[in-house]
């Protein structure tokens, strides 16, 4: 059975793997089940939070990092736990240039247009130049713990202008509600890997 497993964890290129359920936080399970070092054996590019929602996960080239709620990055503990995170091994099969300024929508509608399948999980990696870029990140929680929505509405938005940077996510396939969230889920990391959250608003001046 160990050879079994090893096998399919060496060939899960392609394949979404998740922990939790967006339900489950739904309902306030915001302690961290799943050690970071050993979410890493299942993708090297994802999103997610830590342990009691305390920020916003980015993973990138298989490296961890951790918005924080002031809209800094740092390098987490991978001994952190999550309570939620979607990762994936990145190998694009489809790359394109956009050359002229977009925003959110424009980039959405520009990845419908070019993966027009909804009912697939699409990985999106985005690298861009911005004129500006807004974000948000979840603030560390503690028992009793609030709802979900009452995290969020305390987010503190954090805004960037001339910024590069990647943004990392996934469009989700509308019949996963209640076990992700349908549509796009999108976390930017500048380029110098010091400001990050979850994506908000931006204007992308060009990218990849």
């Amino acid at each position: 059975m160990e050879n079994m497993k090893n096998d399919w964890m060496h060939n899960m290129t392609d394949t979404v793997v998740q922990v939790s359920l967006l339900d489950a936080l739904l309902a306030r399970k915001f302690d961290g089940c799943l050690p970071c070092r050993e979410l890493l054996k299942y993708g090297d590019f994802g999103i997610g939070t830590y342990d009691q929602m305390d920020g916003e996960m980015i993973i990138l080239d298989g490296k961890l990092y951790q918005g924080k709620a002031d809209g800094k990055v740092s390098l987490p503990d991978p001994d952190n736990r999550t309570p939620f995170a979607s990762v994936c091994r990145f190998r694009p099969d489809r790359t394109w240039t956009l050359d002229a300024s977009v925003d959110l929508d424009a980039l959405k509608k520009a990845i419908d247009e070019n993966a027009a399948n909804q009912n697939v999980f699409v990985a999106v990696r985005v690298q861009g130049t911005f004129s500006y870029m807004k974000t948000h990140a979840l603030q560390k929680q503690s028992k009793p713990y609030p709802s979900t929505a009452e995290v969020v509405k305390a987010c503190v938005q954090h805004e960037m202008e001339t910024v590069s940077g990647t943004i990392v996510g996934f469009r989700s396939p509308p019949y996963v509600r209640g076990i992700g969230d349908p549509g796009y889920h999108l976390h930017f990391l500048s380029e110098d890997k010091t400001q990050g959250g979850h994506v908000l608003a931006f204007t992308m001046e060009q990218g990849e």
